[in-house]
């Protein structure tokens, strides 16, 4: 019989797939059902018995004897004549039964069975999947890299499951290659032509969130709460975490001492800087936290407009506004306020706005100094010329010949 050159390799399937084996013997009983309806018009007289684990087939035909010359269906009647040939003891009205091969359908229909069956089983796999990634939309998952191709990456779960790492979900400094360990969060599950589309992200706020879960035994307790995280993937993050739990300093147990639970976390993001912060609902405490590490001399906040204007010495306002700009632009996301940052010095007469020597330093430098938070000369003044190499990346005579035609508007 060649029922087992059908059966086997779904006997395989089963092992490794995690059909279950009640599922299996459905799936398998339903296309030998509609095979058995295309040929015979109907499945009413038979019976189909599966076994996956042995790989045993058996499908059984049950028709009624009936006098010669009076079979008006062969499909379920049988003559007296041919029904003593299977058994001698047969009578008129008994029922015979009969076992039918895969042979008997004719080898056409035998590849098509088994193409249908491949098919089937596929189907009901990539419902398994997307059913199993939907509900772990928002957890972090871990694969090893498959393929890598210019806009995004191929990733194998342990299961084999082919997860997306599109080149967009990816921080900016992440280098793969196949073989490498990656870790993102399931940001989306969606079918596309039958097929499950796995999205994973490695730049969403969520993938931080659940890597201080891991980290952080009381943000998985529920001990601390994480109010809000946003970030500038690769470059600077903040964090806002609370606690109900007077003993528990927050801020300090997402650290951990000496930094041992944060710097994990910063490795895995590529070195982000990342800011963790006390939430608080007073708006103005909270704005300056989030302006961290500079240090604010005064506030004023105007609810309606959702603006804050923040005064500190000049020597702050590079570190509020930050590298590129990060620093306050995370810090209004986090806040949900617009902050303008304002020197205290900006009242002195003396001062003199940048723009003013445009006939002496290129304008492009000049927005430089201004992207860092310097638009007068003495709050260029005010820092140290390593610090401005550092916060402008020019080079230092440039830095040095700059400092020589500020200082001599004053001398």
């Amino acid at each position: 019989m060649d029922n087992l050159n059908l059966v086997e390799p779904f006997s395989e399937f089963k092992e490794y797939k995690n059909i279950d084996r009640e599922t299996m013997m459905k799936i398998l009983e339903d296309v030998f059902r509609h095979m058995i309806i295309k040929k015979y018009g109907t499945d009413e007289n038979f019976d189909i018995t599966v076994n996956i684990d042995k790989g045993d087939l058996e499908i059984w035909r049950y028709r009624e004897i009936v006098e010669d010359g009076e079979v008006e269906d062969e499909n379920k009647q049988i003559a007296y004549t041919d029904a003593i040939k299977l058994e001698p003891d047969f009578e008129i009205g008994e029922e015979v039964n009969e076992q039918l091969f895969l042979k008997d359908f004719g080898r056409r229909e035998i590849l098509s069975i088994r193409q249908v069956l491949i098919s089937k089983v596929s189907d009901f796999e990539k419902g398994l999947i997307h059913t199993k990634y939907s509900k772990k939309v928002g957890e972090n998952v871990i694969g090893e890299v498959y393929q890598v191709w210019k806009k995004e990456i191929l990733v194998l779960d342990d299961e084999n499951i082919e997860l997306i790492l599109p080149k967009s979900e990816q921080i900016p400094s992440d280098f793969f290659r196949k073989g490498d360990t990656v870790r993102a969060v399931v940001t989306k599950v969606e079918m596309r032509n039958g097929t499950p589309q796995i999205i994973i992200s490695r730049t969403s706020p969520t993938f931080l969130e659940r890597l201080f879960e891991a980290e952080v035994p009381e943000v998985f307790d529920g001990l601390i709460t994480i109010k809000n995280i946003v970030r500038i993937p690769g470059e600077r993050a903040k964090i806002a975490v609370e606690s109900y739990d007077d003993r528990i300093d927050p801020v300090g147990a997402c650290v951990g001492m000496k930094g041992s639970r944060i710097h994990g976390i910063v490795r895995e993001l590529r070195n982000e800087n990342i800011d963790v912060i006390n939430y608080t609902t007073n708006p103005s405490l909270y704005i300056t936290r989030s302006l961290s590490p500079a240090k604010i001399i005064s506030i004023k906040i105007d609810e309606e407009t959702k603006r804050a204007e923040v005064f500190m010495k000049p020597d702050q306002v590079s570190l509020a506004i930050g590298k590129g700009g990060y620093n306050i632009k995370l810090a209004a996301k986090l806040t949900g306020y617009e902050i303008d940052v304002f020197r205290e010095s900006e009242i002195d007469e003396e001062d003199v706005d940048l723009n003013e020597f445009s006939d002496e330093i290129d304008q492009w430098i000049i927005d430089i100094l201004k992207g860092i938070g310097c638009d007068t000369a003495k709050s260029v003044l005010d820092l140290s010329i390593d610090e401005l190499v550092k916060r402008t990346d020019l080079e230092e005579e440039t830095i040095k010949e700059i400092i020589r035609i500020l200082k001599s508007e004053f001398e």
